[in-house]
């Protein structure tokens, strides 16, 4: 056929083994027709931009701010010897404490009481709806105009700075009030009892809070999933210890914990232990957790409680919202449809009266003590003097400093073998989603899907993230299909059972299935 002189000059039509062939020779960049459309489709974006989007900035900004990493930075900054301190900080801290000055000798309670008062001072500094540049690591303190990390992919068309995100949280969301500016959910709470301003908490009527210290973005489950990670128990195992107290086991893991004089960790514990008489008790932080969440507490420090008002459908209303928001994604990642907001908005608005019902009697204060103890816990725990003696696995990666420990005090102790960076993430994260659920108005008619469709592209991250980490914790899956109503009852478990039981397998060696005889493995 080649050789017919009638086929010479016209176009000859390819083999499959002729494309081949060219194709891996390069010789041909498209033996398909010069008049192809490509065709790409693309999942859509956010909805039209909402005002409420500046309010979760604001909350992923405060939170962030009060990490842990930052208050032990800022006590680096503060008391270490050949660095840099900020003297404002410090007169603060000073009236505080009525012990003197910063620089002085301490012995007894001194040392400790001057690191709590940094601790409260720090969470002070934190408080409040508002949008403040972080500290970075390396000692530079971020500017308004820099662009703020970790919204970058938020649904937003650009990243935006500190300076944007504070405009257009104080012009397009908070409401104008006498001074300061109101969160639209707390003015439709004041307007409904008709309070007036007072000049004093012993006035009748509403006392004005300044912008920095009201609302103060703190939820107490992020101290509940701590408590679940054995932080407290940690350090209170330390502190039995130090008092050369024996623990109820025949032979004490700690036995050989020695601290000596000669460094800072020795009179801190004597000042926290001390302070003991001040601290909340678990059973106190117990009835706060059935109150605003439903959530219990099991173990032997904890006997069975007996609450006068508990929040019996958080976990359900909870973890429907996320598995909702779950399947939410899944549509919306289907380039060939548009995602269905809707069933995200009514289990916005199911949780967020739930959790308005929870924000009763110690709503502020418990919450605020607890973080605060905390954040000292944490402090103590990553001492260098306790990372001698429990060492740890250095090759394992921890995104706070004392996690290691708490680690390594677990496997001592023969607690749960979950890593810690599982509690850590479920307090961060959940603390977040829950800001944002309780202090949008979820309930005006004027939010609609869009808000909603907005609000789960927004935090996709830290939803996804929690999802992942309780199913690390407790081996329940929030986001799969339910396909029986048993698999549906076991999310609304409380997750202290959940944990018991996998406690329970972990230490009889089984993984949830009947302990395999060493006789048998052979015969397999």
């Amino acid at each position: 056929m080649a050789n017919n002189p009638s086929n010479i000059g016209k176009p000859t039509k390819p083999t499959p083994a002729t494309l081949a062939t060219a194709s891996r020779a390069g010789s041909i960049a498209n033996p398909g027709p010069t008049n192809a459309q490509r065709v790409v489709l693309e999942p859509p974006g956010s909805a039209a931009p909402t005002p409420d989007e500046a309010l979760w900035g604001a909350i992923r900004n405060r939170t962030t701010a009060a990490n842990f990493s930052y208050f032990e930075r800022l006590v680096e900054l503060l008391f270490c010897k050949d660095r840099p301190s900020d003297a404002k900080l410090k007169e603060k801290i000073e009236e505080r404490v009525p012990y003197g000055r910063i620089d002085r000798c301490y012995h007894g309670p001194d040392a400790y009481n001057l690191l709590k008062a940094a601790a409260e001072t720090f969470l002070a500094l934190q408080c409040g709806v508002k949008v403040e540049p972080l500290f970075r690591p390396d000692e530079i303190r971020s500017k308004l105009s820099d662009t703020i990390e970790g919204e970058a992919d938020r649904g937003r068309d650009q990243t935006p700075t500190y300076a944007d995100l504070k405009k257009d949280l104080v012009e397009l969301y908070l409401v104008p009030n006498l001074k300061p500016n109101t969160l639209p959910y707390l003015q439709r709470i004041i307007d409904a009892l008709k309070l007036v301003p007072a000049n004093s908490p012993l006035c009748d009527g509403l006392v004005q809070e300044t912008p920095e210290c009201f609302p103060c973005m703190l939820e107490l489950i992020w101290s509940y999933w701590h408590e679940e990670g054995m932080l407290v128990q940690s350090l209170n195992a330390i502190c039995l210890r130090f008092q050369n107290k024996r623990s109820s086991r025949l032979r004490d893991p700690l036995a050989n914990l020695r601290l000596d004089p000669l460094r800072p960790l020795n009179t801190l514990l004597w000042g926290y232990i001390q302070d003991e008489i001040n601290r909340l008790t678990v059973t106190r932080r117990a009835y706060e957790y059935d109150h605003e969440y439903g959530l219990r507490l099991m173990g032997k420090a904890v006997t069975e409680i007996e609450s006068v008002d508990r929040r019996s459908k958080f976990l359900e209303a909870f973890h429907n919202l996320l598995y909702v928001t779950g399947r939410f994604y899944k549509e919306a990642d289907d380039t060939t449809v548009r995602a269905d907001a809707f069933p995200v908005l009514n289990a916005l608005r199911e949780l967020h009266l739930i959790l308005a019902l929870g924000a009763h009697n110690q709503f502020g204060d418990l919450p605020w003590t607890a973080r605060v103890e905390m954040l000292i816990q944490k402090w103590l725990l990553a001492r260098p003097e306790i990372r001698e003696f429990l060492g740890g696995a250095p090759m394992v990666p921890y995104k706070e400093s004392w996690m290691p420990h708490a680690d390594a005090m677990k496997s001592l102790q023969g607690w749960s073998d979950v890593s810690v960076s599982h509690y850590r993430d479920l307090g961060v994260y959940g603390e977040q989603i829950l800001l944002s659920v309780r202090y949008g108005d979820w309930i005006s008619d004027l939010v609609t899907q869009a808000n909603a469709y907005n609000w789960a592209i927004s935090w996709r991250s830290e939803i996804q993230s929690y999802i992942h980490s309780y199913r690390a914790v407790t081996g329940v899956d929030l986001a799969a299909e339910l396909t029986d109503s048993g698999s549906a009852a076991q999310r609304y478990v409380q997750p202290s059972i959940h944990q018991m039981r996998r406690l329970r397998y972990q230490r009889n060696g089984t993984n949830g299935a009947l302990r395999i005889r060493r006789s048998e493995m052979y015969l397999r």
